[in-house]
């Protein structure tokens, strides 16, 4: 059961409490469904008991306990505990949550890009290219300044010819980032100097059928509204709002557009820039005027085209080609994703966990006009899958299981997640970097 199918299966249980006259409440148009927080238990977790306490006119517990009952006859879920004030934690039956959580993702699949459109007037552009299916064209690397170390530096074709392989590479590249050096994840990522880009194999290995569905995160909390936003004539303004035309649209709602003159009401005013970030490349200088919350002044600095662990956009764009990359290995070594349990892998936990809240960080970005909440969670992401990216391939003479398998599948995931987020920010996803 995936946290979509979750959470209507506790829309469920509150219309059929509320048809049995045990509550007496309008029916909420969404469940909000997430992985427990400390203290919680089980799979998932739901406020929804807390959410309808007042308008039932009963305690939050109450209303847990009467949602309990009905979410335990649901097939699916093996049990339901109640923790503090009148949280739901939901126990799913076998080990399948996280199996679900992959597939979920991976048959949303590609469309992030989908419906794009620009609004500015200077020279940061709205992002990669989106052919007529709606796919991201993450082949393309925009960034092209070098200052110190660029994240535009292609290490992905060197004339050694690694392939990553033997993963032991990794441990001399992680002590590079802890050490604050520059990076150089060349051993790490896919060195095959040959190999073109568009060569990738792993969406295929994963999903052999166009997705059908949307996009994993998206959702119809803003179905049909259509959201004004009226700019004033500054860069970083445009960008925010360029930018939410893309979050609101995965709620269901309509962002329109207008630009406003000096005295004229406004709805977005975020903290403008200093100075001038198109020197920075279309990329970092986008991610510049978005990372930072939108009261918070934007740092316009080098340091976005760094390779270094410091730098939260190389973090994010290495995490996705480190996915990519991955997938390609596993196809070298004879085996594909497939989505399975990872109840075996400790590393995994975070990196499910950040999945999971990934359409509520959407949702939150959409809801409060705030692009940074969608960039935070892309960092995130990011930092779990890099802890998590050495467990997938095999070592040595190990020969791949079924557990190298999840463990793919789960990575692979994780790249879609951070593909779409970038594409929704307007930043391009290289699969080489």
């Amino acid at each position: 059961m995936t946290p979509v199918e979750l959470s209507r299966t506790v829309l469920c249980a509150v219309r059929r409490a509320v048809d049995d006259g045990e509550l007496s409440v309008a029916v909420p148009a969404r469940a909000v469904v997430t992985p427990p927080g400390p203290g919680g238990r089980g799979d998932y977790a739901t406020n929804i008991a807390l959410q309808l306490a007042r308008p039932a006119g009963r305690p939050a517990r109450q209303v847990a306990e009467i949602l309990r009952s009905h979410l335990r006859d649901t097939t699916g879920v093996a049990d339901v505990e109640i923790t503090g004030p009148g949280f739901l934690n939901i126990h799913l039956e076998g080990s399948g949550a996280t199996a679900s959580l992959v597939r979920e993702i991976l048959q949303g699949g590609g469309g992030y890009a989908s419906g794009r459109r620009s609004i500015l007037r200077t020279g940061i552009n709205s992002g990669p290219a989106v052919d007529s299916s709606g796919d991201i064209d993450s082949t393309r690397d925009e960034n092209s300044t070098d200052v110190g170390g660029s994240t535009d530096a292609d290490p992905d074709t060197d004339a050694d010819g690694h392939t990553d392989v033997d993963r032991e590479a990794d441990v001399d590249s992680d002590a590079a980032v802890d050490h604050g050096a520059a990076v150089d994840h060349g051993a790490d990522v896919d060195r095959d100097a040959d190999a073109a880009p568009d060569a990738d194999p792993a969406p295929d290995a994963v999903t052999a059928t166009r997705p059908t569905i949307p996009p994993y995160g998206h959702a119809p909390t803003l179905q049909g509204r259509v959201i004004p936003l009226r700019v004033p004539y500054e860069v970083r303004a445009e960008v925010v709002a360029d930018s939410l035309v893309r979050i609101i649209a995965t709620q269901g709602g309509r962002a329109e557009v207008d630009h406003v003159r000096p005295g004229e009401r406004v709805d977005l005013r975020p903290v403008p820039a200093p100075e001038d970030p198109a020197p920075l490349g279309p990329d970092a200088a986008r991610w510049a005027l978005l990372y930072p919350a939108p009261h918070d002044r934007p740092r316009i600095t080098a340091d976005h085209l760094l390779q270094r662990e410091s730098n939260p956009l190389f973090r994010v764009r290495y995490a996705h080609a480190r996915a990519r990359a991955l997938g390609r290995n596993a196809v070298r070594l004879g085996f594909d994703a497939v989505s399975g349990d990872l109840a075996d892998v400790t590393a995994a936990a975070p990196l499910v966990r950040a999945l999971a809240e990934y359409p509520n960080a959407l949702t939150q970005a959409a809801a409060h006009r705030a692009p940074d909440r969608l960039a935070r969670h892309l960092v995130a992401v990011a930092d779990a899958l890099l802890a998590f990216q050495h467990t997938v391939l095999p070592l040595g003479d190990e020969k791949p299981s079924a557990a190298h398998r999840a463990r793919l599948a789960l990575a692979v995931a994780a790249g879609t997640v951070l593909a779409g987020g970038l594409s929704l920010l307007g930043i391009s996803a290289p699969d080489y970097l």
